[in-house]
């Protein structure tokens, strides 16, 4: 479980293919690294991945065939930055959401207007997301903790902070890039028990 606050930038050091349409991506990192064991969880852009092995400054994961079909993971190239964040702890403050990391969906970056501290960002989710996404709810973006701003039936908006689009890659997306979107899970579990009593 994790807040969406990310904590770094890291940088994809190596991405290798493996068989079965998996791969292992090593990625190079300060702060997640200070503290982190074999098979402690770090969110990388919002995908929960395992780490396999570190070493004082990188650690590498192994991703599934899942995880490659359902999110960005696959496109990463060395050199890339990802948004890096631990797992939540009992002592942590909650600063974002409850976040799981575990992918729903791809959004489309569309557009950001700028003006002198902050930014609009609109983004075109799957069409089967939106139902969940609602004004001033919360949404995850590449791992990023966010609140709606506005949503209609095929884009919703976010408004970023300068911080948001310094310490995150946020900062760096133009249209037509891709991003993981997680929706609220209690929207989720919401709409299954509203299901099951139908």
């Amino acid at each position: 479980m994790f807040t969406g606050i990310i904590e770094e930038l890291g940088t994809v050091s190596q991405v290798v293919n493996l068989p079965d349409d998996a791969l292992q991506i090593t990625i190079s990192s300060d702060v997640v690294l200070s503290d982190a064991q074999l098979g402690d969880s770090i969110s990388v852009n919002g995908v929960c991945l395992t780490v396999a092995t570190r070493t004082e400054k990188e650690f590498t994961a192994d991703v599934m065939r899942e995880t490659v079909n359902r999110t960005t993971i696959g496109a990463l190239q060395a050199g890339a930055k990802v948004n890096l964040e631990r797992p939540v702890t009992l002592a942590t403050r909650l600063g974002g959401h409850l976040v799981q990391g575990h992918v729903d969906g791809v959004g489309e970056f569309v557009s950001r207007e700028h003006s002198e501290n902050w930014d609009v960002v609109t983004i075109r989710p799957n069409p089967e997301l939106l139902k969940y996404v609602v004004e001033k709810g919360s949404i995850t973006v590449d791992g990023t903790s966010l609140t709606v701003a506005s949503v209609d039936d095929k884009v919703f908006t976010v408004s970023l902070i300068p911080a948001t689009l310094t310490h995150t890659t946020l900062g760096l997306y133009q249209a037509g890039d891709r991003m993981n979107l997680e929706v609220d899970v209690l929207a989720k579990y919401v709409e299954k028990l509203l299901g099951a009593s139908s």
